[in-house]
């Protein structure tokens, strides 16, 4: 495959923030916008796989390499969990990094129990981060995006809330929350278009703490995410409503779409009339 680089994707001059960036996937992100140029809001409250506990090192650490590579870093440590944290994301991106262009909120909680067993304090945390925290977050950032004409945002959704193939039968909470940041994005989406606002989603498959499968030395790497997401992160990105699965570095793009339509008549059909039409209705 050609590869045209005549015209490089580059972060010169922009403010990205990444959420849940001290490991993982998220740290991967910061590495790349900083070789790329960003000036990088490295957040991480550095809380276990539930969101207990918290090490404000997680993030330090990963400031400190980007900052040893000559790349430009400030840290933050607050917790998602609720809206003065997300806001003061925002507000010390601004304090010591002078703006803020992009918003990754890759930051995620996953508790692995079934539905009778997850613990009400440990659904409120996850459910806080994945679904509430991105809301606050956007929100956060908006009126600076709009005053400015531009912004972009990357959300992070997940293929165990979109597919029943795909499903876990221990990730409710964690599917709830990816789920909720689609719809999040398909109503920025919308919202943004006017304002130069583009918000788009990656769906990640990667070896990070949170997956649970076999893999071999270099296999699922964080680092082959990370392209897709600067990508969506980027100017050259003028589309919103996307999004981008990666995986071992394959990628597929996606949206919601309907499928055939069946005209019933405006009238009060049987149920039945339901049942006989699905198989047209599923395209079979």
């Amino acid at each position: 495959m050609a590869r045209d680089l005549a015209d490089p994707i580059r972060f010169d001059g922009r403010v990205v923030v990444v959420t849940g960036a001290g490991r993982g996937l998220g740290r991967a992100y910061a590495h790349l916008f900083a070789r790329l140029g960003a000036r990088v809001l490295v957040h991480d409250a550095g809380v276990s796989r539930d969101g207990t506990g918290g090490d404000p090192g997680v993030a330090a650490a990963v400031a400190a390499e980007i900052a040893a590579a000559g790349g430009t870093a400030a840290v933050c440590t607050a917790d998602l969990c609720d809206r003065a944290g997300c806001e003061a994301v925002v507000a010390v991106a601004v304090a010591e990094l002078g703006g803020v262009d992009v918003l990754v909120h890759n930051a995620g909680l996953v508790a692995f129990a079934g539905i009778e067993d997850q613990d009400a304090e440990t659904v409120e945390r996850v459910v806080a981060v994945q679904a509430v925290a991105p809301f606050w977050l956007c929100r956060a950032v908006w009126p600076r995006f709009r005053r400015q004409g531009y912004g972009r945002i990357v959300l992070t959704v997940s293929g165990v809330a979109f597919t029943v193939d795909r499903a876990l039968v221990d990730v409710s909470p964690y599917a709830l929350g990816k789920a909720a940041q689609f719809g999040l994005m398909n109503s920025l989406a919308v919202e943004g278009e006017p304002h130069g606002i583009r918000v788009n989603a990656i769906s990640p498959v990667a070896a990070t703490r949170m997956y649970r499968g076999e893999t071999d030395e270099g296999e699922l790497a964080p680092e082959l995410v990370a392209p897709a997401v600067a990508f969506l992160a980027s100017e050259a990105c003028d589309r919103s409503g996307l999004v981008v699965r990666a995986a071992d570095g394959r990628l597929s793009a996606g949206a919601y779409r309907s499928g055939p339509e069946v005209d019933l008549g405006r009238v009060l059909v049987a149920p039945e009339a339901v049942r006989d039409v699905l198989p047209t209705l599923l395209g079979a």
